[in-house]
């Protein structure tokens, strides 16, 4: 039986995203889960990964990339208990899942509630895993403090708004002018990042400064949002938007003043998240936490904003709105049907 799936041939640009059709299914070895995948996304990270330049990946192509999924147990590797073929489940690939078919360790797998739509499961994620982490395994925020969420109009931005309203967080967030409403409607207030001097228009929204900053651009970013905390507040930064972009910043340099400002008697703290390297030093946590999402979602606490549902065939087009910054909250790619 032939599958589809989609090979990055090369680091570049989305043209290097080339659709195949491979001949056989692939086997589950000892202890996997062969999963039909019913749902994947386009997301910055995927294309910081197709541009060979996302750290936690070493792999060069050819390989399928998609760093996220919600599909169905196709079939048990010898060894695996616990699962059912037809079941609903979910999971942080990395790489491997714009593909109609991927094996994976079953022990990696969380499952799926019932009564939960595909394309909301899958923003709990990549999407929903990241900013839960920062907000409540790294900075501990509580009630009645503040953040600010740099673009905030995002896959992870949208959901950072949400779980912050939820915690009795006050949040603020800078995107492009066309996010603004968005934010404003997740209970945010909004910073417009297209303003003629972007720093002004920082320190007028944020008065006296906030908690904690939570920054996935990089670059000239981080000393502004470094002066945007109050005296003992957290930067927290989760990626290089700017230098992926060509827009300045080095990943390197990023790394240094993050250790720099974080040793400095400065008053404030640094960190620099990874949903992988989290995922590594504390694999409960992932199960943990994506069950604690996939509750809220059921209870109506969470309502993911998705931006629109393409084929794995238009993968092309979405890494090319995602680039240019055009997508409004999740991106979700439809790979097969249940």
């Amino acid at each position: 039986m032939s599958y589809t799936q989609v090979m990055l041939t090369g680091f570049g640009g989305p043209e290097m995203l080339e659709l195949q059709t491979v001949e056989d299914l692939p086997e589950p070895q000892v202890g996997d889960v062969r999963v039909r995948v019913l749902v994947t996304s386009a997301a910055f990270t995927d294309v910081m990964i197709r541009k060979g330049m996302y750290p936690d990946v070493k792999k060069k192509p050819p390989f399928v990339p998609g760093y996220d999924i919600v599909g169905v147990v196709d079939a048990l590797g010898e060894g695996v208990e616990g699962w059912a073929v037809g079941e609903r489940v979910a999971d942080l690939t990395t790489i491997g899942a714009y593909s109609e078919y991927i094996c994976l360790p079953a022990e990696r797998l969380t499952r799926v509630p019932d009564g939960v739509a595909d394309e909301d499961a899958l923003a709990m994620i990549l999407s929903a895993v990241t900013p839960y982490q920062m907000l409540h395994r790294v900075a501990r925020a509580q009630a009645g403090q503040s953040i600010l969420v740099h673009g905030a109009g995002g896959a992870v931005g949208t959901v950072m708004l949400q779980l912050a309203h939820d915690a009795g967080i006050t949040a603020f967030g800078t995107d492009v002018a066309a996010k603004c409403e968005l934010i404003r409607k997740l209970g945010a207030r909004p910073i417009d990042a297209d303003a003629p001097d972007a720093e002004a228009a920082l320190r007028a929204g944020v008065g006296e400064g906030v908690d904690f900053v939570f920054d996935p651009l990089g670059g000239d970013s981080l000393s502004r949002s470094l002066h945007a905390l109050k005296p003992g507040g957290m930067l927290i930064a989760f990626g290089f938007q700017n230098e992926v972009l060509g827009r300045g910043g080095s990943i390197p340099l990023d790394f240094v003043k993050l250790k720099l400002w974080d040793w400095l008697p400065n008053g404030h703290a640094t960190a620099f998240y990874s949903i992988g390297a989290m995922r590594r030093a504390h694999p409960e946590w992932f199960h943990e936490d994506l069950a604690v999402l996939f509750s809220m979602l059921a209870e109506g606490r969470i309502d993911p904003a998705i931006a629109e549902v393409v084929s794995l065939a238009d993968v092309r087009r979405a890494h090319e709105r995602v680039e240019a910054g055009e997508v409004q909250g999740k991106l979700v790619m439809r790979v097969s049907t249940r």
